[in-house]
């Protein structure tokens, strides 16, 4: 997993969003299922070299968000997600989506033209 995981330092984002973010999206799409172990605190911040405690504040976002499970004496790992949970994906794109709109709006394109730039992308 941790091979997945690409940090932008000079992105303006703190780093544990980015590593947050990211963890979640593996988890939504499926490349991170249900009782997958997730990669020591130590082991993660080696690889990206950044602080334990940037990685370590990432993973408790993703307790909080009951993404991940910590069984006591155990490594973390992906939680059982209900179905609903998995459906919510939209809402990741949300910002995303909100952005890139307003940022045509900007540009004065129109939604036409935005929607073939979104197909175009998409093959």
């Amino acid at each position: 997993m941790i091979h997945r995981l690409h940090i932008k330092p000079n992105s303006g984002e703190p780093i544990y969003l980015q590593l947050t973010e990211q963890i979640s999206r593996l988890i939504a799409a499926g490349e991170l299922i249900a009782g997958d172990e997730l990669p020591s605190v130590r082991d993660v911040a080696k690889s990206l070299a950044v602080n334990p405690m940037t990685v370590s504040k990432s993973y408790q976002a993703l307790l909080a968000k009951e993404l991940v499970v910590r069984p006591r004496g155990q490594k973390m790992r992906v939680a059982e997600i209900q179905q609903s949970a998995l459906e919510d994906k939209l809402c990741m794109l949300l910002p995303l989506t909100e952005q890139l709109v307003e940022q045509a709006k900007e540009l004065k394109i129109d939604l036409e033209k935005l929607q073939a730039l979104i197909q175009q992308s998409w093959k």
